[in-house]
């Protein structure tokens, strides 16, 4: 079981820019099925944590106005807000503080599967000074945006397990250096 921090960055370090759009992201070739896929990595998720921002934005485009609509993932999700947020039919948690208080509950729901911290760069920050973030997983898309949301906002030392190509990604796994 691993905590895994698995996102796309720019190459210049961002995961969402200013506006929070994720179009320069979309708009590129990856291998579904390719080396360090999405596919690949979900088959091995128990579990999910995620930001209020992330989680806001897979309603915006996942679910979209239909509030009926299923939840994209069959796991358990934890939602790290300190707002009130809608509700969609699935497993969703909301959750407040310090991620250690709800790390044994969300690794216990995982099932000795691993848990992935889906967003942001803050959120697995906070698993990483808790001393609790395992793997950062890196897609790389070939685009800078100068501005945005940081892939990881404080230093972290990581030690490079992977790398791959993948359509037009360079891909990276990393374990956190302890």
């Amino acid at each position: 079981m691993a905590i895994q921090y698995f996102t796309a960055s720019s190459v210049d370090g961002f995961i969402a820019d200013p506006d929070h759009s994720l179009s320069w992201l979309l708009s590129r070739e990856i291998d579904a099925d390719g080396p360090m896929s999405y596919a690949s990595f979900i088959q091995s998720v128990g579990a999910l944590v995620m930001g209020a921002t992330t989680y806001r934005w897979i309603l915006e485009h996942d679910v979209g106005d239909d509030r009926e609509q299923s939840w994209p993932y069959e796991v358990p999700c934890w939602v790290f807000t300190h707002r009130d947020l809608p509700l969609v039919a699935g497993d969703i948690r909301f959750a407040q503080g310090p991620v250690t208080l709800m790390h044994q509950e969300i690794v216990a729901a995982a099932a000795e599967r691993n848990v992935w911290v889906v967003g942001g760069g803050d959120l697995a920050g906070q698993f990483a000074d808790a001393g609790l973030l395992d793997e950062v997983w890196v897609q790389y898309a070939p685009v800078t945006l100068g501005s945005g949301a940081p892939l990881l906002p404080r230093r972290l030392e990581l030690r490079l397990e992977e790398v791959a190509r993948n359509g037009d990604f360079a891909c990276a796994r990393y374990s956190v250096a302890r």
